[in-house]
């Protein structure tokens, strides 16, 4: 089914957990939905960005924003797809401008942006090879880390006398540009290597106390506070959990239902893309401002597997990976087998 189908709301629902809905027109005259109401509104452009024939989406699983306003796509590639690039780029009106990344197929994952001098570097990880690879924006290598045999917790057998599993997620960097990883598909620990991708800790494992994680799935240094704090959307405990930049608990943030990353525009807000069909927004205090696309009530993970024609407009299935572009447009894709793409621009 064609990338750019579009669809037209049909409901109207109010209050946090089913935000108000309205209707806007596009310059094609077709109806485009508009979620969220007073300063966090935003006009839905589903499908977004033009998609060459050759590129079927299969789980769209992380997206960011450079310098220039070019949108960066990581997803597992379709098993229709002619061509295996997982990382598709767009300018900031949907054009392509390019696709790489065929060492990925089936893996990509987390994505994550970083200028360094005057350079930009992505981030990525590749959850089927257990890797977490640095490159250009051209796709060129730089480094990467894998299993982490180092660490005294992976250097030892588990109880099966197996390697523990360890498939890496997402990951975050420091201020002073020490490297967080978090295993949350495979052990449920978080990595700290230094600058070099030289190790110094473990910490949280398996576990609901504080301190304890089930699949650390996101996780970002938040340097918005006076002092940088690590920060872990533990999804399968349903919390998001902190921590200090050496690995102590700190506290937890509730609210979410299974947080899955972050990103934060300049003006200290926060979008947390929820795996149960809606996409959180928080202030600066990580107060909960709106649940944009509210459908946590459906039967999302059968929707997930479905095609394109049973997406509700307006309606999020599945949000995976959020970013807010320089303007404060928020950029949402979801784990769909056929991959969902949607921009959400400010009203």
């Amino acid at each position: 089914m064609s990338q750019s189908r579009r669809g037209f709301l049909t409901s109207i629902g109010t209050g946090l957990g089913a935000p108000l809905i309205l209707k806007a027109a596009n310059k094609s005259g077709t109806k485009k939905p508009v979620i969220g109401e007073g300063e966090h509104t935003y006009e839905v452009t589903h499908d977004w960005g033009d998609l060459p024939a050759s590129i079927q989406y299969g789980n769209t699983h992380g997206v960011c924003e450079d310098s220039n306003g070019r949108i960066y796509i990581h997803h597992t590639v379709h098993a229709t797809s002619d061509s295996s690039d997982t990382m598709v780029v767009f300018d900031h009106k949907g054009k392509f401008i390019k696709s790489w990344g065929k060492e990925f197929r089936g893996g990509a994952h987390g994505l994550y942006i970083r200028k360094e001098g005057n350079q930009e570097f992505l981030y990525l990880c590749d959850i089927k090879r257990g890797l977490v690879v640095k490159t250009t924006l051209e796709g060129e290598e730089v480094f990467t880390l894998g299993y982490p045999k180092v660490s005294e917790v992976y250097a030892q057998p588990g109880p099966d006398g197996k390697p523990l599993k360890y498939s890496p997620t997402n990951l975050a960097v420091a201020p002073n540009a020490d490297i967080y990883v978090g295993d949350g598909y495979g052990s449920s620990y978080v990595i700290q290597y230094n600058r070099k991708g030289e190790y110094i800790r473990t910490f949280g494992g398996p576990g609901a106390e504080a301190g304890r994680l089930r699949c650390p799935h996101g996780i970002f240094v938040d340097t918005r506070g006076s002092e940088p704090i690590l920060t872990v959307a533990d999804r399968s405990n349903k919390r998001i959990q902190r921590f200090t930049l050496d690995g102590k608990h700190t506290d937890f943030i509730y609210g979410t239902l299974a947080p899955c990353h972050f990103n934060v525009y300049k003006n200290g807000d926060m979008v947390v893309p929820d795996l149960f069909a809606r996409v959180t927004l928080m202030d600066r205090d990580n107060k909960i401002i709106a649940n944009l696309g509210d459908d946590s009530q459906s039967d999302y993970m059968t929707t997930r597997k479905l095609t394109r024609d049973h997406f509700k407009p307006g309606k999020f299935v599945c949000p995976h990976g959020a970013c807010f572009d320089h303007k404060g447009n928020i950029y949402v894709v979801e784990w769909v087998e056929v991959g969902r793409v949607s921009r959400l621009q400010k009203v």
